[in-house]
């Protein structure tokens, strides 16, 4: 499998609508590592995510190294986004692949059981994805980012909400993944989580301002 290397971010900006909340930003982040953003709310640890997974525009500043195959883990979705088994939900990430009609192949049913035995789901493989708890539902996510096999792994607060057995599990699936060679980037809260990154970059406190550059 095909990973990206290092995406450097040199004097970047970015907004939400008029509100500037980056600016200025220096960072690097780089396969094979596990990189945590952190930083008050509202400084811009989203935002950043966002415009690595193409959501949001660069507002200023130069970006290289970005790949085109980003896989997006969010913190939360909201109830009903995900009516499907949690096999299903996870089967999602193989999408990538191949066309979402076409019948999944060997290939696509290896990947997705062993991320459902990687993040400890496969036990729910059955159950609805709305029926399950927070720290289930986020493993579930995090499985569902690992199917794609994508060069770069993004995750919105891997552990926010979750049972420290949890935390654990998707802290430790998360350093495997850059293992294997991936670009992974995490916005993070959680002191472990940070803690077990290979690298910090810190966000500042959010800017008043109506632009940047």
């Amino acid at each position: 499998m095909s990973r990206a290397a290092a995406i450097e971010l040199t004097d970047v900006a970015l907004h939400r609508g008029d509100r500037c909340v980056v600016a200025g930003l220096h960072a690097t982040f780089r396969a094979g590592a596990v990189t945590a953003l952190t930083g008050p709310n509202g400084s811009g640890k989203s935002t950043v995510l966002d415009a690595i997974a193409g959501l949001v525009p660069w507002s200023a500043g130069r970006v290289a190294g970005l790949p085109t195959d980003v896989a997006y883990v969010p913190q939360s979705v909201p109830p009903g986004a995900l009516p499907l088994t949690v096999r299903d939900a996870v089967s999602m990430g193989r999408w990538r692949a191949r066309p979402w009609w076409r019948p999944a192949t060997r290939r696509d049913r290896s990947v997705v059981e062993a991320q459902l035995e990687r993040l400890a789901v496969a036990d729910l493989a059955h159950r609805s994805f709305d029926e399950l708890s927070g720290g289930q539902r986020q493993r579930v996510l995090v499985a569902l980012g690992f199917a794609q096999e994508a060069s770069v792994l993004l995750v919105d607060e891997p552990t926010a909400g979750v049972d420290a057995a949890s935390a654990a599990l998707v802290v430790a699936a998360l350093a495997d993944e850059a293992a294997a060679g991936a670009v992974v980037i995490h916005a993070a809260h959680d002191p472990v989580a940070v803690a077990a990154a290979d690298g910090v970059v810190a966000l500042g406190q959010p800017s008043a301002a109506p632009a940047c550059s």
